[in-house]
């Protein structure tokens, strides 16, 4: 009679949830280790390996950065102290890979303000049992939850629900059916994840094995001592194998009808069977993580459906990134603005894209940040900038010429004299210096009254009608005329610092677009009686700069107002620039 064993192979269970009667944390995985499980099936899946690490790559792309950060420079900057580049990578790995990623919480010592946010291992964290009303109000830590006597967890309180100095944030996606955890977005594929392991650990078992026995060696003269049969054995070992591996069977028989026999249970084309599962579990794991095209995420395939990997890539791209990567982007997202929030922190955040082909995503990207850029632009220029109405004249539009300061300075003594005692009438003025139009509004430091008469500089950004830069065209698109206190702004705001030197915010008024710029500022002077009209009114008229210094009206600037970069000696370039 003899005895049959069946072999049972080994099947995927999703985890149990369990909230423990004797502790306070709720357990995930048999033991408590499922999040362990899922590191398991990440390090030894060669292909679920591959498609995580890539995609958290592209989750973080090339950093968080916001579109009003010029805008609001300083909330930036303290953005940038709270969370560094380091913890955004581990953060988007972790979401990616364990479906929920976390934040540790640090504040001052009265819990007025964050001051860092670190990146907390998910693994090492599990949420406490709700409260009466649903909610989860911490969480506990542990460096090992294998051995919680000797590591014991500590609680940690939830974000937002205590005054201690850490708390935790944790992200992650509603799930049907899931009151503490999130499922992962590729729980349908976790069993080809075990199959490619159990095919990788068998083809190299059977390698490191020499495959199968090729020879039986039976002794049917009886069965010796258990210690006579390792004596025999290693000797006929030593005889017969070499350094392969050992291919002989020894077998000690009663007799010659009870010897030993070897079965196969032969597989028909092999490589080939092996290939097709090998095959179908990559198939799986990438439709499991929505990867559209293998290239995206670095896995090659024969047949790529494509006429070129070129053109994969460009149609396939973005269809991955709004289904597989701006999820987990936006969660991140939505979890830093809650930190920022608490310091009244309010930035547009967004993930800058990892180009996936440098001539088709680069191109993609520069557009994006362009138009974005042009935006803040020109919401800024609409509310710095000024348009030219119907209440002021334009009295003089020129060049800012340095050379005549000196004599008409003297020619300005000269008339104040003969002008102060007199009333001269506004037709008088439009008969000595022309006219003209615009529009300022707002007061700036260089307006001044003369004898009644109220005189306001402007300035236009005039030159190359077909600007190839951002910054220029929007300049010129606008066709506005700013105070001198308006282009401050703009330089004080690190508009177009992108142009400066190592990347840092510059002087408009003097530099205007950046080295080699084909534009500058003229200088416009308006005058009225009415010190509240609008200019272009017809209260008002255009006059000379020379006239109106006649008039005691003088402003001063530098002669870098009026060159346009590529005239200046160093064609703007700032003096420590080594090109």
């Amino acid at each position: 009679m003899s005895e049959v064993k069946i072999l049972e192979l080994a099947s995927y269970e999703p985890p149990t949830i369990k909230e423990s009667k004797r502790e306070n944390w709720v357990e995930y995985g048999e033991d408590n280790l499922y999040y362990n499980w899922l590191i398991d099936r990440y390090r030894n899946s060669p292909t679920n390996n591959a498609v995580i690490n890539n995609i958290a790559r592209l989750i973080y792309g090339k950093g968080l950065h916001a579109m009003n950060a010029s805008k609001r420079a300083n909330d930036y900057a303290q953005f940038k102290t709270i969370i560094s580049n380091d913890c955004l990578r581990k953060v988007a790995l972790d979401v990616k890979l364990f479906g929920t990623a976390s934040f540790q919480v640090h504040y001052d010592e009265n819990h007025t303000k964050v001051v860092k946010a670190y990146h907390i291992p998910t693994n090492l964290i599990r949420p406490e049992k709700c409260n009466k009303d649903g909610e989860v109000e911490g969480y506990y830590y542990s460096d090992d939850w294998s051995d919680t006597k000797k590591y014991e967890p500590k609680r940690i309180p939830k974000f937002g629900t205590s005054k201690e100095k850490i708390e935790i944030l944790q992200m992650g996606s509603y799930s049907v059916g899931m009151k503490y955890f999130s499922e992962l977005d590729y729980q349908g594929c976790l069993p080809y994840t075990v199959l490619e392991e159990e095919i990788g650990d068998y083809l190299i078992n059977e390698v490191q094995n020499g495959f199968s026995g090729t020879k039986v060696v039976n002794f049917n003269n009886g069965v010796p001592t258990e210690e006579q049969q390792n004596i025999i054995s290693r000797k006929v070992l030593n005889k017969l194998t070499g350094s392969r591996g050992q291919k002989v069977i020894v077998a000690f028989n009663n007799n010659q009808e009870s010897k030993t026999t070897v079965d196969d249970i032969p597989l028909n084309d092999a490589p080939e069977h092996y290939e097709y599962l090998s095959k179908e579990c990559e198939q799986k794991i990438l439709v499991g993580h929505n990867v559209v095209s293998p290239m995206l995420v670095g896995v090659t395939t024969d047949n790529q459906g494509f006429s070129s990997n070129a053109d994969e890539i460009e149609v396939a791209s973005k269809y991955f990134y709004n289904i597989a990567i701006k999820p987990f982007q936006e969660l991140i997202i939505d979890a830093i603005d809650k930190i920022l929030a608490f310091n009244s922190i309010a930035l547009d955040l967004y993930f800058r894209r990892l180009n996936l082909l440098e001539d088709i995503e680069e191109k993609q990207q520069q557009e994006e940040e362009r138009v974005a850029f042009s935006s803040e632009l020109e919401k800024l220029l609409d509310e710095l900038g000024e348009e030219v109405g119907e209440d002021w004249e334009l009295i003089d539009e020129r060049e800012v010429n340095y050379e005549l300061e000196e004599e008409l300075d003297l020619e300005v003594q000269e008339w104040e004299e003969s002008l102060k005692p007199k009333k001269t009438t506004l037709s008088k003025l439009i008969e000595l210096i022309g006219t003209g139009r615009a529009t300022p509004n707002k007061s700036s430091s260089q307006d001044k009254e003369v004898d009644g008469f109220y005189f306001k500089v402007r300035y236009k950004y005039t030159g190359n009608d077909s600007p190839e830069r951002d910054f220029c065209r929007a300049m010129m698109r606008a066709s506005k005329v700013y105070r001198k206190e308006d282009i401050q702004k703009m330089s004080n705001a690190g508009i177009n610092k992108s142009h400066g030197h190592k990347g840092l915010p510059y002087d408009i008024f003097l530099y205007k677009g950046g080295v080699n710029c084909h534009h500058k500022w003229v200088r416009q002077t308006y005058v009225s009686f009415d010190k509240k009209a609008p200019i272009g009114s017809p209260k008002t008229n255009q006059v000379s700069t020379n006239k109106a210094e006649k008039f005691g009206y003088r402003v001063r600037n530098p002669k870098e107002v009026a060159m346009m970069p590529k005239d200046m000696p160093r064609q703007g370039h700032h003096p420590d620039y080594r090109g």
